[in-house]
C-alpha cells in the first residue's frame, strides 16, 4: 500500500518539497521581506489584500504550509512596516489559503485522481471557483474591518 500510495502520489510529493525548497531560498535571501516591505506601501489597504496573498499562494504552491512557508514572512513584514497585527495577518494569509485549497491544480489532480475521474479537473474547477472568489471577497473585507476599531476587538493582541 505504502509503494502504492506514493506511486500514484509521488508527483505532488515532490512538488510539495520544491515548494519548501524554493520559501527557503526565497525566505534566507530577503526577497520576501522586500515583497513585505513593498507590499506594505499600499497601507491600510494591505489589510484586505492579506487574505489574497495566501490565497495567491496556495492557488500556485497546492499547499497551505508550503503558502505560509513561502509567504508568512511577507505578512510579518508588512504588519511590522504598517504597525499593524502580524496575529491578523499571518491568521489571513492562512485562511485565505484554505479558500483556494478547491482550486488549486495540486489539489484538483489529488482529488480527482482519488475518486477515480482523471480528466474532470477542468469540471470541477469551473464548479468551485466562483465560490472560492465570492468566500475571498467576504474574508478580505472581514479582515480589513479587523485592521480598523469596527472589529479590531477581535483580533487578539491587536
Amino acid at each position: 500500500m505504502y509503494g502504492a500510495t506514493i506511486a500514484q502520489f509521488g508527483w505532488a510529493i515532490f512538488t510539495v518539497l520544491c515548494v519548501f525548497a524554493l520559501s527557503y531560498v526565497m525566505n534566507l535571501s530577503g526577497q520576501i521581506t522586500t515583497l513585505g516591505i513593498w507590499l506594505a506601501q499600499t497601507g491600510a489597504v494591505f489589510a484586505f489584500l492579506s487574505p489574497l496573498v495566501g490565497w495567491f499562494g496556495v492557488a500556485v504552491t497546492g499547499t497551505d504550509a508550503g503558502s505560509d512557508a513561502l509567504f508568512g514572512g511577507l505578512q510579518l513584514t508588512a504588519a511590522h512596516q504598517l504597525h499593524a497585527s502580524p496575529i491578523l495577518f499571518g491568521a489571513a494569509n492562512t485562511t485565505g489559503g484554505v479558500l483556494a485549497k478547491m482550486i488549486s491544480p495540486q489539489n484538483l489532480a489529488i482529488g480527482t485522481a482519488a475518486v477515480g475521474v482523471v480528466g474532470a479537473e477542468g469540471t470541477l474547477f469551473r464548479r468551485v471557483f466562483g465560490w472560492s472568489v465570492v468566500m475571498l471577497l467576504g474574508l478580505c473585507l472581514i479582515v480589513y474591518l479587523q485592521s480598523t476599531s469596527v472589529l479590531g476587538w477581535m483580533v487578539v493582541g491587536g
